[in-house]
Formats: C-alpha cells, structure tokens, sequence
C-alpha cells in the first residue's frame, strides 16, 4: 500500500509493550526504496521506510 502526503497512518510497535503510533504522512521520498516523512502526534517528525504491513491507514482513511 502506497500513500500520499495528508494521509493519517497507524505505525505497528515493534514491541507488545509499546503502543502503535499515529501520525500524518508529510512527503513522500522515493528512491531505491519507498520511504515517507511523517509527523507523529506526539510532535517528533522522522523517515519512515516500513516493512510489510507495518504502515497502515488510519481506519476509513489512506490510499488505496
């Protein structure tokens, strides 16, 4: 699933102690591989680049 900047994503933790992060996809860098900036809620802004199935749409909202 690709998405586009204003898209709101849901970032699986990579820990069953640590909460899944919500945030909204500020740009879309592509490359050798597909990587997104992204602004999570809590107000930090990183480079993401997921593994399968680690990103996904907010519920209801996201590219197709």
């Amino acid at each position: 699933m690709q998405f586009e900047v204003g898209d709101t994503v849901i970032a699986e933790a990579e820990s069953t102690t640590r909460a899944p992060r919500r945030g909204t996809v500020q740009e879309v860098l592509k490359g050798a591989s597909l990587r997104y900036r992204i602004r999570w809620d809590d107000g930090h802004e990183t480079i993401y680049s997921p593994a399968a199935g680690s990103l996904k749409p907010e519920s209801g909202r996201g590219a197709a």
